[in-house]
């Protein structure tokens, strides 16, 4: 009980170094990171390839799913519903929304995915990682992400 008294004296001890702190000329600054309005207009593509990893056995597999096509692979379905890419530079990155679901229609997955950055919107699961390589455009030919 008297540790906790200490520990409160010293907090409130320390409030008026904050406030001291601040008014010494520290300040904070907030400044504009990079954000959707910087990549400009985006095209859709009839596809995307995607890479499929079976982290059990240590195999990938890569699918190349047209817009609202399914594929099961193992115990998941992967369901490509749209992939878009910047218009200006379409070799900078890929978005895909992907639906995955387990074999019983649990729905595991269901939002976009980023190739630059797969690690910032991942499938959660304990077996199976996907993640987005590229969007196939109507030309033919694929935009690497």
């Amino acid at each position: 009980m008297r540790l906790a008294w200490i520990a409160l004296a010293l907090m409130l001890c320390a409030l008026p170094l904050a406030g001291a702190a601040q008014q010494s000329g520290v300040q904070l600054t907030i400044e504009d990171g990079p954000s959707v309005a910087d990549v400009g207009p985006v095209a859709t593509a009839v596809g995307a390839r995607l890479r499929v990893l079976d982290k059990t056995v240590g195999r990938s597999n890569d699918l190349t799913l047209a817009n609202g096509e399914t594929s099961v692979l193992g115990r998941i379905s992967v369901q490509l519903l749209e992939c878009r890419y910047p218009e200006e530079s379409p070799d900078t990155d890929a978005y895909a929304h992907l639906r995955i679901t387990d074999l019983d229609g649990v729905e595991l997955f269901n939002g976009w995915m980023i190739a630059s950055s797969p690690a910032l919107s991942a499938l959660e699961h304990p077996r199976y990682d996907v993640w987005v390589l590229r969007c196939n455009t109507s030309s033919g030919g694929t935009e690497d992400g």
